[in-house]
């Protein structure tokens, strides 16, 4: 598996020095994949220093996202970047497969198997999106939660 990465730097905002720090990691689309992506949100933000409760937050939706994208597109791998910048921890979860649907919460799905995962990433999240992925194949889905 490809190796992770850190990185930690300091940036002015507002006259206060901002610790900005990020990891992230690429993993075959497979199912058994998914535990192994919690696990290294988790320990990533153990090593950050994060509460329990953000550490939780983010597991959840890592493994939505990360599930998403291994079950409903023809990816041959997943990847996640965490960015822990100031007061938000960003998750981003890129696939590079081609899906026939865009990602969204389906509120009246609580009895349906899809559509429910997102609905939990809404609510520990301030905000979640889809773009793009920058290779111009896939899409990003990506989910800020705050600190």
């Amino acid at each position: 598996m490809p190796s992770s990465h850190n990185a930690e730097s300091l940036r002015g905002c507002g006259g206060v020095a901002v610790q900005l720090l990020s990891d992230a990691f690429h993993l075959p689309a497979l199912r058994t994949s998914v535990p192994e992506a919690r696990r290294r949100v988790t320990t990533a933000l153990r090593a950050w220093g994060v509460t329990e409760q953000l550490r939780d937050d983010a597991e959840l939706v890592v493994s939505e996202l990360f599930t998403n994208a291994v079950r409903h597109t023809d990816s041959e791998r997943v990847s996640c970047e965490l960015t822990l910048d100031g007061a938000r921890l960003r998750v981003a979860v890129t696939d590079q497969g081609h899906s026939d649907s865009r990602p969204q919460a389906q509120p009246r799905s609580t009895d349906r198997e899809c559509g429910r995962g997102l609905l939990l990433v809404g609510a520990v999240s301030e905000d979640w999106g889809v773009r793009p992925a920058d290779t111009g194949r896939g899409r990003v889905v990506w989910a800020d939660l705050a600190y």
